[in-house]
């Protein structure tokens, strides 16, 4: 019996397709981890749904009798399970585990605004896109000497690599990367990794077939 199982919606829009995060679950577990993809509604949310994950969102991972939710925290639980995600010195697990939090903290708070503005179209001469795209361009300043000396956050292949290039990912489908090569190029090998095909191929081909 597989005791992971990942759960999302049945169905969402097509814009967000192949960037809703479970993906980056998805990717973790192609690691080697088994799993099974359970399915819930994405136009009515009821109570079970929200004991689960308290704000509506997917997604979440049941392991056993264990819950847990924010693509963050699904990421750390599985590299404590699997040396394929996780380094196995402790240096090197620190390492990891401060870039996995980076990628929230620092990257993402910047490049979800900042995606959702340009989605929207508010790229105008305005004072709040000004403010949030020079907001982002310095958080990718500060990572692109980082990610132009390394192939990886932490010497190897990690969560912290799924969680970083799934952010980076979002700014560079609006080209947003076209000022930071490294940052591209760490973007384009993650996602040239069979295990990321694979992740986004699933994800893709379970909200098709919704339709």
């Amino acid at each position: 019996m597989v005791d992971l199982i990942l759960t999302t919606f049945d169905w969402v829009p097509e814009t967000p397709r192949g960037y809703v995060r479970d993906i980056r679950v998805r990717w973790a577990l192609e690691a080697g981890l088994p799993y099974r993809v359970k399915s819930v509604p994405f136009r009515a949310r009821n109570a079970e749904h929200f004991s689960h994950q308290p704000f509506g969102q997917v997604p979440w991972l049941t392991d056993g009798d264990v819950s847990i939710f924010e693509s963050g925290a699904i990421l750390l639980h599985l590299g404590n399970r699997s040396d394929a995600l996780m380094p196995a010195d402790r240096r090197n697990r620190s390492e990891a585990t401060q870039w996995l939090f980076a990628a929230l903290n620092s990257v993402e708070m910047a490049s979800l605004p900042w995606s959702i503005f340009v989605f929207s179209g508010y790229t105008g001469d305005t004072l709040g896109w000004k403010r949030l795209d020079e907001f982002l361009e310095a958080r990718l300043q500060h990572l692109e000497p980082v990610l132009a000396g390394r192939e990886w956050l932490a010497g190897t292949f990690s969560v912290a690599d799924i969680l970083m290039a799934d952010v980076l990912r979002l700014v560079d489908r609006f080209d947003g990367l076209a000022k930071n090569p490294a940052c591209r190029d760490y973007v384009a090998r993650a996602t040239a990794r069979p295990s990321f095909v694979k992740a986004r191929a699933d994800q893709m081909a379970h909200f098709a077939a919704a339709d």
